[in-house]
């Protein structure tokens, strides 16, 4: 069983070349221009990288494993990469 919100009524001003936009990408899609933008919205807000994620940005940033990709062939490829 799906628990649904309590939907409160708001009102925004978009720009006009936004609005259309919105509403192409939501017909694109086949959905209503209030849950496309409630979708885009909510995306944003609660999409937070899960731990993995997380430690596989840090890692990158951290350049830890940063080294040389070869890609003179599949075999020099495999071997560059570890494989």
């Amino acid at each position: 069983m799906q628990i649904t919100e309590r939907r409160t009524q708001t009102a925004f001003r978009f720009r006009g070349d936004l609005l259309v936009r919105l509403k192409q990408e939501a017909a694109r899609q086949n959905r209503s221009l209030n849950n496309y933008v409630e979708s885009v919205l909510m995306g944003i807000v609660y999409g937070e990288p899960n731990k993995d994620t997380v430690a596989a940005i840090n890692e990158s940033r951290s350049g830890k494993y940063a080294g040389t990709v070869e890609t003179s062939s599949l075999d020099a490829f495999k071997k560059s990469m570890g494989l």
